[in-house]
C-alpha cells in the first residue's frame, strides 16, 4: 500500500485524515489463525480478548462477552477447523481492498446470533434492518481489572 501523501490532506482539517485500515470482519479469524492455531494462545485465552475483554473496557460487561442468565444471547457457532482466503472479493465492508488479500486463515463463523436471533448463516446476511439497539454503557473504569 502506498499511502503517502494522504495523511496531508488532514493538515489543515483532521475530519479529512483517511481513515485507517479496514479489518474488523476478519479480526476474529486472524486471531484464531495466528494465536490458537499458531500455539500462542489458549482457546480460553482467544475468548476473553476476543469477547469478554472488550464488553468490559467499553462498560458493557454483564450483558455482552459473557454467556449468562440475564446477558444478551449475542453467540456464535465457530468452526475451528474451516480454511479460507481473506479477500476484499468476499468480504461484507463497504471498501474493496484487503491488507489481508490473499491470507489463508483456519477458523470461521458458521453462525451469528444477536439476542437469540439468527443474524448470519453461512455468510449470509439473516437479520432484519432496524434489529440493532442502544446499549447504555457504564464507564469501562467499574469494569477492568
Amino acid at each position: 500500500f502506498d499511502f503517502e501523501g494522504q495523511k496531508d490532506l488532514g493538515r489543515g482539517d483532521f475530519r479529512k485524515v483517511p481513515n485507517g485500515l479496514p479489518g474488523v470482519e476478519d479480526r476474529v479469524d486472524l486471531l484464531h489463525d495466528g494465536g490458537v492455531v499458531a500455539g500462542r494462545i489458549s482457546r480460553e485465552r482467544w475468548v476473553e480478548v476476543i469477547s469478554a475483554a472488550p464488553a468490559r473496557m467499553f462498560g458493557l460487561a454483564g450483558r455482552k462477552g459473557v454467556v449468562a442468565a440475564g446477558a444478551d444471547a449475542d453467540l456464535v457457532v465457530y468452526d475451528q477447523a474451516r480454511r479460507h482466503t481473506i479477500s476484499a472479493a468476499t468480504h461484507h465492508m463497504d471498501v474493496d481492498y484487503s491488507c489481508y488479500e490473499g491470507r489463508e486463515v483456519t477458523g470461521g463463523s458458521d453462525v451469528v446470533l444477536s439476542r437469540g436471533q439468527v443474524i448470519v448463516e453461512d455468510g449470509e446476511w439473516k437479520g432484519l434492518k432496524g434489529a440493532g439497539r442502544f446499549l447504555k454503557r457504564s464507564t469501562a473504569r467499574q469494569h477492568l481489572r
